[in-house]
């Protein structure tokens, strides 16, 4: 079977089973703040088992994006080296919320591997849980008895907590599992080795090929286990693995999953996969991480200087290391490989397809950019005699040729050297404290004045009102003195979303002192003065600067009608990175793989223009709960954080 076919024929028996299909969630993680890429097949579904949305399907099944290469899950360095480990890839799977369970989970699984897919029943092993002491869990004997229904007692193995228990993390849903392994070596092989003392030994041909999680029990905070009132089933299954069993190669990447990859890096490279092994080390990083780094841009994240775009500006650097130096491809490469995959993946997952030119360009734009500080910082590296490599020539490395730290420890481990890591990291922080203290500040406590931890703001509706001083609170920045006030409810727009702050004034007791600026911690409006009044209780009057909040707020409309002309001209790609909107102008940062040509500014300029003469009234929604707005079609901005319900702005 074609590995098209293979996706296929899985989704189509759970759907003859009641599934619904539902599409591969983004691999670059959005709302979750505990991940930045999907890492496992049930990571879309985490609130379902949580209890925190509605279940609409009770049956699920589908193909999900996968990536690891960071946190506990990081398969990087073993990338390219086996055959089997990768950054991106498929996984399938079927899950049951409260629905089914262990039974029909194993019969489905062993009826599609060995009747649909044909795989020798004689060459299958199961493991089950055999119970922890510590956590007062008994063997699953549940799992065990179906599968002999199966398979021989000599195939059914009980593994221990670290194999065969599921947990989402240190608490909440989880359970033992089930994992299915095959054996694909040799009839020679089998008859010298028992294939069940080869079973999660990292054997490269006696693999898991399925895991069947059932979770029936929520991990308390004390460590404690109770059962779950619900039970649901959580099953995944490589996908590149599965294809090799079912293609009879030996390898992940000889199955046409790579095929048409590495063909054509052959082609490119003139260099011929399977006749040196650090060749075929090299040509297996190249197709790997243009699938990550390809479905990441489809996803909506660029390469860039911090987080998820990091990771990925990491990935691609690996591999342009790797074309250079065993291929020996001095130009960029990887960019060429996108029309492949993208025609490769085109019914399974169109958005590569749709945007092969944007990720294409992205890729091509990465690679020129590094390829010209590579060859000088291996030059430098070529020329250290230290037997270690100290943390200083490392962050050098790092800082002025854009080696990520782990291509020098690679590059170091191919030279039989280590790296000095601790001083490596030393260096990094006394890079971050240099930032750090040329913004250095130092607060005093608060003085409370009138009870109450509340603050109201009422400036969408008013420019000044009456109020009281709750708190305030010294400051000295650098040698400056400034004060920090609290009121219960304040006209003055805080600083958010590249908005700069209100300033006004505060009138008390006869007095009127200078708000300089207002700022947001803790859902506190902060307003900055230089000094506070003599009288500190009674009524004050706070007033907004109406001329700039005025002008300040037409520049803020001008943010969103920028934003959207940027993507009609550029590409939906175009995301606010950050901004910054005062009563002279607003400033606008996104990411785009080239320079904006000074036509495309024209264009650009037009439609903010013609936008702004038409004069169009405003729409505005208050408390809107976030997922209907979502629905509606709302835009959430980069880095802002949202509450339960939004001001919706159309």
């Amino acid at each position: 079977m074609k590995s098209e076919e293979i996706r296929q024929v899985f989704l189509n028996y759970f759907k003859s089973k009641n599934h619904e299909i539902v599409p591969s969630a983004p691999m670059v993680m959005k709302n979750d703040p505990t991940l930045m890429f999907t890492n496992a097949g049930m990571n879309q579904f985490k609130d379902l088992f949580l209890g925190n949305s509605p279940i609409k399907y009770n049956r699920i099944a589908d193909t999900q994006k996968c990536l690891r290469v960071s946190g506990k899950h990081n398969d990087l360095e073993e990338v390219g080296v086996d055959t089997y480990h990768h950054t991106m890839f498929e996984m399938l799977g079927n899950w049951s919320f409260g629905d089914y369970f262990k039974e029909e989970a194993i019969d489905w699984a062993w009826d599609l591997l060995v009747n649909e897919f044909k795989i020798n029943k004689e060459n299958l092993y199961a493991t089950v849980f055999e119970g922890d002491k510590k956590d007062g869990t008994n063997e699953d004997s549940e799992a065990y008895e179906q599968w002999k229904k199966y398979l021989p007692e000599d195939r059914i193995l009980k593994c221990n907590k670290k194999d065969n228990f599921w947990e989402m993390g240190d608490t909440g849903p989880c359970g033992p599992s089930s994992e299915i392994h095959v054996d694909i070596r040799s009839d020679d092989e089998k008859k010298k080795v028992d294939g069940s003392t080869l079973v999660n030994v990292d054997h490269p041909h006696v693999i898991e090929i399925w895991n069947l999680v059932f979770i029936q029990y929520n991990r308390l905070s004390s460590g404690k286990l109770e059962p779950l009132p619900a039970k649901h089933v959580d099953t995944g299954m490589g996908f590149e693995r599965l294809c090799m069993v079912l293609q009879n190669k030996k390898s992940n990447y000889d199955t046409d999953v790579f095929a048409p990859l590495i063909n054509h890096v052959q082609n490119v490279s003139g260099k011929k996969f399977g006749q040196n092994e650090e060749t075929d080390i090299a040509i297996r990083v190249m197709v790997d991480h243009i699938r990550a780094i390809a479905f990441s841009i489809a996803d909506g994240q660029l390469p860039s200087n911090n987080k998820a775009g990091y990771v990925i500006r990491r990935i691609l650097r690996r591999a342009v290391r790797y074309s250079y130096t065993y291929l020996d491809v001095k130009e960029p490469i990887l960019f060429s490989m996108v029309p492949v995959l993208a025609k490769q993946m085109q019914n399974a997952f169109p958005e590569l397809k749709a945007q092969e030119d944007l990720i294409t360009k992205v890729i091509q734009e990465e690679e020129s950019s590094f390829l010209k500080t590579l060859e000088t910082g291996l030059k430098k590296f070529e020329n250290y005699k230290e037997k270690e490599v100290k943390g200083e020539f490392a962050f050098e490395l790092y800082d002025t040729y854009g080696f990520p730290i782990d291509l020098t420890q690679l590059i170091a481990k191919e030279k039989g050297k280590s790296v000095d890591m601790d001083a490596f990291h030393a260096e990094m922080k006394k890079q971050k404290d240099r930032s750090r203290k040329a913004a250095a500040s130092d607060t005093g406590d608060w003085i409370e004045v009138n009870k109450g931890d509340e603050s109201e703001f009422v400036g969408y509706n008013v420019l000044e009102c009456e109020a009281k001083i709750l708190k305030y609170r010294k400051v000295t920045v650098g040698k400056k003195d400034q004060f920090q006030i609290v009121l219960n409810k304040t006209p003055f727009y805080a600083e958010s979303g590249g908005q700069v702050g209100d300033t006004g004034y505060l009138e008390l007791g006869g007095t009127k002192i200078e708000i300089i600026d207002t700022q947001k911690e803790n859902n506190l409006f902060i307003h900055f003065a230089k000094k506070v009044p003599g009288e500190l209780n009674g009524n004050a009057k706070a007033v907004v600067n109406k001329n700039k909040r005025n002008h300040t707020i037409k520049n803020h409309s001008v943010t969103h009608l920028l934003h959207s002309a940027l993507k009609k001209v550029l590409g939906d790609h175009v995301a606010q990175k950050g901004s910054l909107v005062n009563e002279h102008h607003t400033r606008f940062d996104f990411s785009h793989f080239e320079k904006v040509t000074d036509e495309q500014l024209t264009e650009i300029e037009k439609i903010v223009n013609s936008k702004i003469q038409e004069n169009i009234a405003i729409d505005e929604q208050r408390s809107v709960p976030i997922d209907k707005a979502m629905a509606q079609g709302a835009t959430a901005l980069f880095g802002e954080k949202y509450g339960d319900n939004v001001r919706v702005i159309t």
